[in-house]
């Protein structure tokens, strides 16, 4: 049966990037479009089908702005399908950008330079707007909409005895010190927009905390600044080009800018170290052959852990098992897997994927210290906490870097959990409004 992926914001940007990049990984995808605008649509699906003719793209209408139209297009999407795999919560808004320039101007010369070109921290306000609905513009969009679109959807979420996962679009500009829940929707701020992301990464993880045991799972990723319709209104086209140079210097510097699409979608990969794997030349040369390598997180830890099923190369019909060669380190180079095909129950609720990009160019998830084993004959590369058994006789453990680790995100349960819950009475009392009108 073919996986059904959902993608909300499919028409342009990250959003149309990451659909492109799911059926280069897997044209047997039934993928549909969540979009705003029904024509830019359907000429994104022409424009897919024409690269995939074997993939199957669809097309639902959504302005998840709008609480109508949420509902409407939940109710199309459980006519159509009988469950949704994966749902990519993408779509969100970043309304009359001010750029900041004496911030800007002043960052230049402070210690946190490099953090406040990475993050935007202080250098964007925005002017939000009221729905009609009542909702700050940007909290509906970015927020709400979506948060009504899974509650709408969840008879399709976690069915038929396999998970569903949730992969919401974040930022780095997300910061605690804009999000309060005294006013979660942002109206009396000036940064709706880093607060909505903030917001995100709680629901995250109140999700994870109140459904992981029925099967639906939740997933943060964050693409850098990339060169889209978000940036564009920032400053103007021609002023970002001007800028290049400047940009593709400082990326020496700061990771964040990975100026495409394309690139920014690279969060949806998961970094991992290379290991060996019986037969495949390319291993020798830090590349390996596409997979389904199942990679997963440590809950208790955090660090990486792969599990020691049988590893399928796409180049040759025999099965490769993944094994360590003994006596002989680990090369810690990496190669990518993709985020869908992880196990989502052992991925932890509290990392953030973020996406980055060197000064030359190269595209990886960001790196941190891990442990790798070295030697013997496990067949897995592993952490091991206190709590799990003792390290498995001849593994000797030993921080190696470049690693990628995700980022733990600067959040709790107990805000997470109220957040929630007053997202509830909220959706709790704009139905009664919307229900009652209509």
């Amino acid at each position: 049966m073919r996986k059904v992926v959902l993608v909300t914001g499919a028409s342009s940007g990250v959003g149309r990037a990451l659909c492109q990049r799911l059926l280069e990984e897997d044209d047997g995808l039934h993928l549909c479009l969540a979009c705003r605008n029904r024509g830019r649509a359907e000429a994104v699906r022409a424009a897919l089908l024409a690269a995939r003719p074997s993939a199957q793209v669809s097309t639902v209408q959504v302005d998840v702005s709008d609480l109508r139209s949420v509902l409407r297009a939940a109710r199309e999407l459980r006519r159509r399908f009988q469950r949704l795999d994966y749902v990519y919560l993408n779509a969100g808004i970043m309304p009359s950008p001010h750029l900041n320039l004496r911030a800007l101007l002043s960052s230049l010369f402070s210690r946190k330079v490099i953090q406040v070109f990475s993050t935007a921290e202080g250098l964007l306000t925005q002017d939000d707007r009221v729905t009609a609905h009542g909702l700050q513009e940007v909290f509906a969009t970015n927020v709400f909409g979506h948060f009504v679109l899974v509650r709408e959807l969840d008879p399709l979420l976690g069915r038929g005895g396999s998970p569903s996962q949730l992969i919401w679009t974040s930022s780095r500009s997300a910061r605690k010190a804009n999000f309060s829940l005294e006013d979660f929707q942002h109206s009396r701020g000036q940064e709706p927009y880093s607060s909505s992301k903030y917001a995100l990464d709680l629901l995250s993880v109140a999700l994870n905390r109140n459904f992981n045991q029925r099967g639906l799972f939740s997933s943060v990723v964050c693409p850098g600044t990339m060169l889209t319709n978000l940036t564009y209104g920032i400053l103007p086209r021609f002023m970002w080009m001007l800028m290049m140079p400047i940009i593709w210097l400082f990326r020496f510097f700061a990771n964040a800018f990975t100026l495409t699409p394309y690139n920014g979608a690279e969060p949806w990969y998961v970094m991992v170290p290379r290991a060996v794997v019986a037969g495949s030349q390319g291993a020798s040369r830090g590349r390996m052959p596409p997979s389904r390598l199942p990679i997963s997180l440590c809950p208790s830890s955090g660090a990486w852990s792969c599990d020691t099923e049988l590893v399928k190369r796409t180049s040759g019909p025999s099965p490769h098992r993944l094994r360590p060669r003994p006596t002989e380190p680990a090369p810690p180079l990496p190669f990518q897997v993709w985020l869908f095909h992880q196990k989502p129950e052992s991925l932890n609720p509290l990392t953030k994927y973020l996406s980055a990009t060197t000064g030359f160019g190269s595209n990886y998830v960001t790196t941190e210290k891990v442990g790798l084993p070295l030697s013997g004959e496990a067949a897995a590369v592993s952490c091991w906490p206190a709590s799990s058994p003792p390290v498995p006789r001849g593994v000797r453990v030993v921080p190696v870097t470049p690693f990628p680790v995700p980022f733990q995100m600067d959040l709790d349960d107990d805000t997470a959990e109220k957040f929630y819950w007053r997202l509830l009475e909220l959706e709790r009392r704009l139905r009664a409004t919307v229900l009652s009108t209509d």
